[in-house]
């Protein structure tokens, strides 16, 4: 029988871990952003940026980048920490997310086995293909405003969520 009372407020956060260290990667140009169509693994079928796990002893930074050029084939530069996000879902893995935001990139976006590049305009993102919890802090990061979020699903249901601003540093 499933939990019907889980919140973000009555998960232990202090004592909470990850099973999974992520990251994603938003590079815009001219208004648009760059996502992807993913092809394979976590969130296979949706839109949405660039990432992936950590490796053994790697930074955010370094498997931000790493992630960025094995789906996209293109180095992005000048990363900006832009939201730490917290997943918790009983069901699966609990993960957390290193965000970063870019305007820099070298290389040009090639589809390849995992990823398919896809130009978005910023104010007209594609939230029905994208995981349910981005409507809630990708336009804010868009923009330069970092955030701090907590998100409960249940399975691909968001069951709550919170978001708070905040000063990023990673």
């Amino acid at each position: 029988m499933k939990n019907q009372t889980v919140t973000i407020s009555s998960i232990d956060w202090a004592h909470w871990q990850p099973d999974l260290l992520t990251t994603l990667v938003f590079i815009r140009q001219q208004q648009q952003v760059l996502l992807i169509h993913k092809k394979t693994g976590l969130g296979a079928g949706k839109i949405l940026g660039p990432g992936g796990k950590f490796e053994p002893f790697e930074t955010p930074l370094a498997c931000a980048i790493r992630e960025t050029e094995e789906e996209l084939e293109i180095t992005p530069h000048d990363l900006q920490p832009m939201a730490e996000l917290f997943f918790h879902d009983l069901a699966h893995p609990k993960i957390k997310v290193y965000v970063y935001v870019t305007d820099h990139f070298t290389g040009t976006p090639t589809e390849t086995r995992e990823a398919a590049p896809l130009w978005c305009s910023i104010q007209d993102l594609p939230l029905d293909q994208m995981w349910a919890d981005d409507q809630f802090w990708l336009p804010q990061i868009l923009q330069n405003e970092p955030i701090r979020g907590w998100f409960y699903f249940d399975g691909e249901r968001l069951v709550d969520h919170h978001i708070e601003s905040i000063a990023v540093s990673f």
